[in-house]
């Protein structure tokens, strides 16, 4: 089992990153798919058609979200916990993910700075 942890500037103040990670309508504008999210601890959600999915754990309004991750029959739970803070105009966030199976790590760290935050960063950072 390996661990994820990167931090991430976005061109956003705190409420607009929470909002990305927490608004099904927001996910869907950043990500393309309709997105099933709620900030109820104890919810379900999914991501990218059922590609991600997992339970919400505990929010913090513009500074935490922490869920768990599923993996299959995995008996770990994979839990992400993704912190935000302000930093002048803009805001750091950094994720970790704990309990990644070896043989998804790559594919995992890779969705995180191609497909999640990277398209968080780049909902935010359009090039016009």
């Amino acid at each position: 089992m390996k661990t994820f942890q990167k931090s991430y500037r976005i061109n956003a103040e705190p409420s607009d990153v929470y909002s990305a990670l927490t608004n099904p309508k927001t996910i869907e504008l950043w990500s393309g798919y309709p997105a099933e999210m709620s900030v109820e601890p104890g919810s379900e959600f999914s991501l990218w058609e059922g590609d991600i999915t997992g339970r919400n754990i505990e929010f913090e309004e513009n500074r935490k979200v922490v869920q768990e991750w599923y993996f299959g029959d995995q008996p770990e739970k994979s839990i992400v916990t993704i912190n935000i803070r302000p930093d002048g105009e803009s805001s750091v966030v950094t994720v970790e993910q704990t309990n990644i199976p070896d043989e998804e790590f790559a594919g995992i760290a890779e969705g995180w700075r191609e497909y999640y935050i990277g398209a968080i960063i780049g909902f935010f950072n359009p090039n016009f």
